[in-house]
């Protein structure tokens, strides 16, 4: 923390209090000045001491970085495993000899459903190319004359959709006179919903402490550093500073604590995706799958920084409300 004598912005302040300028604009550039002031000062006293702010920021970024890493490796094995969005399809067979027009029609009418994110329709004819290709009995289905393969709508639900919802969806599918037969399996979508609610409540929950536990790492660190300064918070209190004036220093090295923070968060991310991928993608390849570590997209970056900014500054918040209001000048 910048001592308060040596600190430009307790100087500016100083000449500021003899002057008797009511001017909203004058008013309104000594309070940017006075920020931009704290704000600077308070990076280069962080930077003067090396040794006990990298041991706090780094252990604010490791902090950080444990529950997006965390996210990161649940979202990898979602890719790893295919996709499990594509588990929770279900398929609507139509009527052999069914208008292709028919399929397509009933396809718009169950994406205007709430419970349906997307309907693709797989005409009778490519699902019998398709057949012929993969399976080699294209002399057994020419020898058949007409196509036995019915037009089919793979539907997929939204993730929220829920056992019961999609067996009141099956049953509306299956009342239309042109749908042969609907296949769903909603014990797979029972288990597949309780396994994804159970990873995103691990993540919260691990977001939830590791954030705690930075505000209370930057609330401790904050605390020292005003009881450090007590005497001369006394002083500036006795010149007529007010809380805020006093205050605003401290939020800004919580401030930099956090942002700096995030930025060891995202380095380790990287390192740590660098580091796993190749031996990873390596054993992976062997079972014919790939996965892709270094998920880091925009969300991501916003979520880490946003992370360490808020608990930085409501780390240094809190513990300027809970002491900073007991020192008293005698």
């Amino acid at each position: 923390m910048t001592a308060f004598w040596s600190n430009p912005t307790t100087k500016r302040w100083c000449s500021d209090m003899a002057r008797n300028d009511p001017g909203f604009s004058a008013r309104a550039r000594r309070w940017y000045k006075l920020h931009v002031l704290n704000c600077i000062s308070t990076l280069r006293e962080l930077g003067s001491q090396p040794v006990a702010t990298g041991l706090t920021v780094t252990v604010v970024g490791i902090a950080l970085a444990l529950p997006a890493s965390l996210n990161i490796l649940v979202q990898s094995g979602r890719n790893l495993a295919g996709g499990w969005e594509s588990v929770r399809d279900f398929s609507v067979y139509m009527e052999p000899g069914t208008e292709l027009d028919r399929a397509r029609s009933l396809a718009d009418e169950l994406k205007t459903m709430a419970a349906i994110e997307s309907v693709s329709v797989t005409a009778a004819d490519t699902a019998l190319e398709d057949f012929r290709e993969s399976s080699g009995l294209g002399e057994v289905l020419d020898s058949l004359g007409s196509n036995p393969l019915p037009h089919t709508l793979v539907v997929r639900p939204v993730d929220t959709a829920g056992a019961d919802e999609l067996l009141d969806i099956k049953s509306q599918i299956s009342e239309q006179d042109d749908v042969d037969m609907v296949k769903i399996d909603t014990a797979w979508v029972e288990r597949l919903n309780a396994i994804l609610d159970f990873l995103r409540r691990i993540v919260l929950l691990a977001s939830l402490l590791l954030i705690a536990a930075v505000v209370i790492i930057i609330g401790n660190t904050i605390r020292l550093d005003i009881q450090n300064h007590r005497d001369e918070i006394e002083v500036l209190k006795l010149l007529g500073a007010s809380d805020g004036f006093v205050r605003r220093p401290f939020l800004y090295v919580g401030l930099w604590y956090g942002l700096i923070g995030g930025c060891i968060a995202l380095l380790v991310l990287v390192l740590g995706g660098l580091v796993l991928s190749g031996p990873l993608q390596r054993l992976l390849g062997l079972y014919g799958a790939e996965v892709n570590l270094l998920g880091m997209d925009g969300a991501t970056t916003l979520a880490v920084f946003g992370g360490g900014i808020l608990s930085g500054w409501g780390g240094a918040w809190t513990a300027v409300a809970r002491h900073l209001s007991a020192i008293q000048p005698k």
